[in-house]
């Protein structure tokens, strides 16, 4: 089954790619390779989630807010490809969690956003990772992720340069 259909299966509605957040892009290709920014938890009711794991959030509310997030990061891939099937595997996937000095689930969180990746990709949405805690992030928000693909050269479409 494609990403495209098995997003479909899952129920996801990947929504408009968001933004970024200053002046830089949100994703950029070079060869086979596709990097992108980071990507932030999407909003709830109209609000932008923001607080700090380990005082606002919990490890699993972490988890959920990492999976959000990976809906936002797949949406801007999206954008950028065409569509998910362009995706021949995830490399790598490195987060950042605004966390108090005492939080140490900081794997347990990202886990949100591997497993959805690994649910919608199979074996090819398996990645390396890399993740840290941190004392703030931009608004506020708890947590970014970002990642490396590798996709198909093949039908690149016009707008594969950067947004």
């Amino acid at each position: 089954m494609s990403a495209e259909q098995q997003i479909i299966k899952l129920g996801i509605k990947l929504p408009v790619a968001t933004a970024p957040a200053g002046n830089y892009v949100s994703a950029i290709q070079s060869g086979n390779l596709l990097y992108t920014s980071g990507r932030g938890p999407l909003p709830v009711n109209g609000r932008a989630a923001k607080g700090r794991l380990g005082r606002d959030y919990s490890t699993v509310d972490g988890y959920n807010l990492a999976r959000s997030a990976c809906i936002d990061l797949l949406a801007t891939l999206r954008h950028q490809l065409g569509s998910l099937d362009r995706i021949v595997r995830f490399i790598e996937l490195n987060g950042s969690i605004n966390s108090t000095p005492e939080f140490e689930e900081h794997a347990k969180v990202l886990d949100g956003a591997s497993d959805l990746l690994v649910q919608i990709f199979g074996s090819s949405g398996e990645h390396v990772r890399s993740v840290i805690g941190v004392n703030s992030l931009r608004n506020g928000i708890p947590l970014t992720i970002k990642t490396i693909v590798e996709v198909k050269m093949d039908e690149l479409p016009p707008h594969c340069q950067s947004f």
